[in-house]
């Protein structure tokens, strides 16, 4: 493999800011810093404008495999995270079968490894085959290489359960994350509760389910010595449940997604099947809660929250139509129109995606430094695009973003020195 030297380019990173260049030898950070010089017969890469930073890292991500390979692939979704400057990605347990066995586990990061483009980290599932009854054996998945443990889109309702799971994991450094939804009062809701839903004449569900289950979740965190991470949020009461635990010293930690503070519940106005999320879009007043937690680090990461589905899938009456969201080839540019707006600064939006997430995953990829796997992501930061679905790369189409014109795109990702998309 040849060298790669990327020229008098803006390097950003955790605490880097700076133009210079950064030398890629090996499948590794060789040095970076301003004016390296160019080893004989190194390939140089250079553009003008553009930023490089770690390659991204998605913390919350479903994959139509194994069980669902008619919504998407791992092949297929590798092409899209490629697209979307992401490397490493976190995928969740509730597939069929479930990842509940550590044989699974293995697959999962074979099959990742066999892309070349993208390293896949799985969840194990908390309870038996997701159902929230029983739980999994965590020490052996832990052991077979589980990066933390959820049901995924499902919520660990039984608060003795999970307590004895915060318990269980503690034993071994791992996270419980949470789906945090209150199944009682969601179950059979579509949209959430209020005029919008109303005038729809859709069931609504209280935007209080998401804070009822942070708190309880928090005071198990609490009594347990346990570390919870909450998947998702998107109301600003558990945003202040969240932030109050911190500042108490818990070991308690979130993401959210994009679409939480990009858009609100007026999106699905037309009855639009692509913006019914899990859990819903709300009203404005909650996304510009999630806005004012990015910026002052309430929140720990933004992730895709990628939910594949086919079109038979979403061409249904919105009241029944499953919850979706295809989000790894818009994660960086939506992520950057809070850049744009001033509310974050361009290095908190990539830490928020590289190495923050990196962290909570005890992933390898996420930083820029010497020796570090060039795992790499160039874009430009004002390069605008067209969301189009039918037009993403990937299989899964079923984006809430759907003619969004976006600013900030991805104009190449490698994987271990070696260029995977551009």
């Amino acid at each position: 493999m040849s060298d790669v030297l990327f020229q008098n380019i803006r390097l950003i990173g955790e605490g880097i800011d700076q133009q210079g260049d950064l030398l890629v030898r090996n499948g590794r950070i060789a040095d970076f810093g301003p004016a390296l010089g160019c080893p004989d017969g190194a390939e140089i890469v250079t553009e003008d404008g553009a930023v490089l930073c770690p390659g991204l890292v998605d913390m919350r991500a479903a994959l139509g495999e194994p069980g669902f390979e008619y919504r998407e692939t791992i092949a297929t979704a590798a092409i899209a995270a490629a697209a979307g400057g992401i490397t490493t990605l976190a995928c969740l347990p509730d597939t069929m079968p479930a990842i509940d066995d550590p044989s699974l586990v293995h697959m999962m990061l074979k099959k990742g490894e066999d892309t070349g483009s993208l390293t896949i980290l799985p969840y194990g599932a908390v309870t038996k085959g997701c159902r929230g009854e029983e739980m999994a054996e965590l020490g052996l998945l832990r052991e077979a290489g589980a990066v933390a443990f959820t049901d995924g889109a499902k919520a660990i309702a039984s608060a003795r359960l999970m307590r004895v799971a915060l318990s269980y994991a503690r034993g071994f450094g791992a996270r419980i994350v949470q789906h945090p939804e209150d199944p009682s009062l969601a179950n059979g809701g579509a949209a959430t509760e209020g005029e919008m839903a109303t005038r729809l004449g859709l069931p609504g569900i209280p935007a209080a389910a998401e804070a009822i289950l942070v708190a309880r979740d928090i005071r198990l965190a609490q009594l347990t010595g346990g570390a919870v991470h909450f998947a998702h949020v998107s109301t600003g009461e558990a945003l202040d449940l969240i932030r109050k635990a911190k500042d108490a010293g818990l070991n308690v930690t979130c993401d959210t997604a994009p679409p939480y503070f990009d858009l609100n519940e007026t999106a699905i106005g037309e009855y639009r099947t692509y913006q019914k999320l899990s859990p819903p879009l709300r009203k404005d007043a909650d996304r510009r809660a999630v806005v004012a937690a990015l910026a002052d680090g309430t929140i720990d990461a933004v992730a895709s929250d990628h939910q594949p589905r086919d079109t038979d899938d979403t061409r249904l009456p919105y009241a029944v139509c499953p919850p979706s969201g295809a989000g790894l080839a818009t994660l960086l540019g939506v992520t950057l129109a809070q850049v744009h707006n001033g509310t974050i600064s361009l290095g908190q939006a990539i830490d928020l995606l590289t190495a923050r997430p990196a962290r909570l995953l005890g992933a390898e990829g996420g930083f820029l430094a010497k020796g570090a796997p060039a795992d790499l992501c160039l874009f430009h930061p004002e390069r605008i695009w067209r969301v189009e679905s039918g037009k993403l790369p990937g299989k899964a189409q079923n984006t809430p973003f759907d003619g969004r014109p976006i600013e900030g795109k991805v104009l190449g990702t490698w994987k271990a020195g070696r260029r995977v998309f551009g």
